[in-house]
């Protein structure tokens, strides 16, 4: 496990007509060791460009990274590297449609850690028992639900052995009744001591398993509390106004 430092991160876009979009404005946030850490807000707010950051998926315009004494945000660093360090689960699963879903987690392991065939399947089963798809193993995601897909997701990006996990709004891509099965595997990586940042709107997962939550809008960070905290009494009026809109 590990621990996430953002310090002062900010990320501009430049768009048409010479205008700049200030997507994170100096953001700072610390995730530490094993910590489940929840990040909410509107939509547009940053949220996701923050958490993308974090691996180098979006390039931060200033600011810095750090994954325990490893500067992400180094000129010099080997992204790579950081990318084999820090799971990433996204909206979409973008498994491999013509493997199935043990070939889908044995993939990388097999060429990126070098593992032989036997090891890598016999971890491949264990997180498959761990998302609860053992006897799913050989069957190709075309005929696995969204939620079955993000599970064998999730167990592909364990498969590397990342210090950290991020999460980038994992359920908003699945239909109601799929949404508790995966939320149901986080929660289980989050009692685990895994550490964890994640982008949600699922507010009651927000309340079960995160330490800290964090509320963003307009690309800033208002706010950060306990969740019993944020969610019963918010500080900022700006929270508040986002969570009378949604609870």
């Amino acid at each position: 496990m590990a621990r996430i430092v953002v310090e002062k991160l900010c990320k501009d876009y430049h768009v048409a007509d010479h205008k700049t979009v200030h997507a994170v404005v100096d953001a700072s946030l610390t995730v530490d060791d094993g910590q489940v850490v929840v990040i909410i807000g509107p939509s547009g707010s940053g949220k996701s460009t923050l958490l993308r950051s974090i691996n180098r998926l979006e390039e931060p315009t200033s600011g810095r990274i750090f994954i325990d004494e490893d500067e992400v945000t180094a000129k010099d660093v080997d992204i790579r590297s950081i990318r084999e360090e820090v799971g990433m689960v996204f909206q979409s699963f973008n498994l491999f449609p013509h493997l199935t879903a043990l070939e889908n987690i044995t993939l990388a392991p097999m060429k990126v850690r070098k593992l032989s065939k036997k090891q890598a399947h016999e971890e491949a089963m264990e997180l498959l028992r761990l998302v609860g798809l053992e006897e799913k193993a050989d069957v190709h995601p075309p005929k696995l639900s969204g939620g079955q897909q993000q599970r064998v997701a999730i167990a592909r990006a364990l498969a590397m052995n990342p210090k950290v996990m991020l999460f980038d709004e994992p359920t908003s891509a699945l239909d109601p009744e799929m949404i508790k099965e995966v939320l149901d595997v986080m929660l289980t990586l989050a009692k685990s001591g895994m550490t964890m940042l994640l982008v949600t709107h699922e507010m009651g997962f927000a309340k079960a398993a995160a330490d800290l939550v964090v509320f963003m809008d307009e690309g800033s960070i208002i706010e950060i509390a306990p969740p019993d905290e944020l969610f019963t009494n918010p500080k900022s009026d700006r929270t508040k106004h986002f969570l009378e809109h949604i609870l």
